[in-house]
């Protein structure tokens, strides 16, 4: 079987507790791993010892919470070369002066994370090298998700904080350096994305992403939502490119808090839709990018769109969507294959088997093209350690020569039971985060082609879609976990804290767009204007996901 065995040990908690003894006042069960409780003076310390003494390399997301009596940070964290191994670090601090020290020089991913943290909860992470809020205006009143933030106090933004950018050109002092506004409306920048960018001469000298334009609160409409019904259409709505891996996300997360189990049937059906959703983010995400690097409308544009229509009017017939698939139900899946199942099989065959003709094609045009290779070769470097230290994972982490997938290095689905490769490649460049992709596209085939044999031969009086799920879920209270998949843009992950009631008390999504991109500066400092354009579109970012 080529998705490898996972053949990690066990975490021995009682070692760690050994290691952290100094720093540790308590410990919790989580659902996922066990958690220390740290003094908010010893941060540093603690996941430094983690990270260089026990090999926990990934720092993967941050959540931050209050409660009536604090405030909390959770650090998940988790291992680049061992998924299966888990464990999380809770820094919790009082109400009246909510401040913990920062985990940026540990983990270059906590500058971003942390600036979320402090935006919409409320919590200061002294030490911070730019301490700003990252998603509201900077005169925003308030902390959107603290307990006692009223939703409808009025919020006044000085006009200032709306003025154009794009001011009249003008010289400051003796300075050779350029400001230049790249965004935030601009086909380059994917979305609503600002890029404040520093020039001297005709090199990148800095730049700074300015995210926030396309926050639209789904953290706090998830909690206020129902886990039955009322959640599942919403992570569709985060990377709305290959959307069906959202809704994984969410219900991995709930199906563990809930221990509600998934009948092998809907497996596979949740499997075979999710690569062909893969698919279709892939398709677009080389089709923009030949736009961005050489303008490559007519060609490979139209080409990729072609290859993702079949594609969509497949997960068309099989969730009666284009787009907002809401497929998933907690337990299962909504509904079977559509009838007649024949002939959605030899239609999903027919895709799979035009599909080594299609890739030729792009390769003759795109990674075959002198001057796509001129503009992607040795441009957007990012080393694996640099890659790491950011977070960054899915096609732009196995661009750089990291092998992590987190459907073969923690399995879920029917992953583990299909014969497929990771696909890594270790240019760490632009052009090699293309050559991911577009090999990915093959491994999807492989297992959608998988996929339809075993449905198609399955026996018919055990084709169960949904486990029994109670009418209303209620997760044990202060039940706590955080699960993950591998989305088309890398690991997508969901907490959830549960209060005994049909509503999450917290709801945190980790998004691979948002590590992907805080990596941005250090790929193209150095580098020209068109290779920070090539740079961008290499991420394959989503701002839904981004902001979300």
């Amino acid at each position: 079987m080529s998705s490898q065995e996972v053949t990690g040990r066990e975490v021995d908690y009682d070692e760690l507790a050994e290691l952290l003894d100094e720093y540790v006042v308590g410990r919790e069960d989580h659902s996922n791993a066990e958690a220390f409780v740290v003094r908010p003076d010893d941060v540093q310390a603690a996941l430094t010892a983690l990270r260089d003494e026990a090999g926990f390399d990934h720092l993967t997301c941050l959540t931050a919470q209050e409660y009536e009596d604090r405030y909390e940070s959770i650090y998940h964290l988790t291992k680049y070369d061992d998924r299966t191994q888990e464990v999380s670090v809770v820094v919790p601090v009082p109400t009246d002066d909510p401040v913990s020290e920062t985990a940026e020089p540990v983990f270059r991913t906590a500058d971003w994370h942390e600036r979320e943290a402090f935006d919409l909860v409320g919590i200061d992470y002294e030490g911070h090298p730019d301490p700003r809020r990252i998603l509201l205006p900077e005169t925003w009143q308030g902390h959107p998700l603290s307990l006692d933030y009223d939703q409808n106090r009025p919020q006044v933004v000085p006009l200032r904080e709306h003025r154009n950018p794009l001011q009249d050109d003008h010289r400051a002092g003796s300075q050779d350096t350029m400001f230049l506004n790249i965004g935030p409306h601009h086909p380059a920048t994917h979305g609503v994305l600002h890029l404040k960018t520093t020039l001297d001469g005709e090199q990148v000298v800095q730049v700074e992403p300015d995210v926030g334009y396309l926050h639209r609160c789904e953290e706090q409409m998830a909690q206020s939502g129902n886990y039955r019904y009322e959640i599942m259409p919403y992570p569709d709505r985060w990377d709305y490119t290959a959307n069906m891996t959202n809704e994984w996300a969410y219900a991995r997360a709930i199906e563990d808090l809930a221990d509600i189990d998934v009948p092998e049937y809907a497996q596979v059906l949740r499997t075979l839709g999710v690569e062909l959703s893969r698919m279709t983010g892939h398709f677009l995400a080389a089709g923009t990018f030949a736009l961005d690097v050489y303008g490559d409308f007519t060609a490979i544009f139209m080409y990729a769109i072609r290859d993702r229509e079949k594609a969509q009017n497949i997960l068309e017939d099989l969730t009666g969507q284009r787009m907002m698939y809401n497929y998933f139900r907690l337990g299962g899946v909504v509904w079977d294959v559509p009838e007649p199942r024949e002939e959605f099989f030899d239609k999903v065959r027919d895709f799979v088997e035009d599909l080594p003709t299609a890739l030729e094609e792009y390769h003759d045009l795109l990674t075959g093209n002198e001057i796509f290779q001129l503009r992607c070769i040795d441009t957007g470097v990012l080393e694996p350690e640099v890659a790491k230290q950011y977070g960054v994972t899915g096609p732009v982490a196995r661009g750089s020569g990291i092998d992590y997938d987190l459907r073969r290095d923690d399995p879920y689905g029917y992953y583990d039971q299909l014969d497929w490769n990771v696909v890594t490649e270790d240019g760490c460049d632009n052009y090699s985060r293309v050559l991911v992709r577009l090999r990915e596209v093959e491994e999807s085939a492989k297992i959608v082609e998988q996929c339809v044999d075993l449905l198609e031969d399955w026996p018919e009086e055990e084709r169960t879609l949904q486990s029994n799920v109670p009418r209303t879920v209620k997760p044990p209270a202060d039940a706590e976990t955080y699960r993950a998949v591998e989305g088309a843009k890398g690991e997508l992950g969901v907490y959830i804290r549960s209060d005994n009631t049909s509503q999450p008390a917290r709801f945190k999504i980790r998004s691979p767009c948002f590590h992907n991109l805080s990596a941005l500066p250090e790929m193209s400092e150095g580098e020209y204007v068109p290779d920070l354009v090539a740079s961008l579109g290499s991420l394959d970012i989503v701002l839904g996901e981004v902001d979300r």
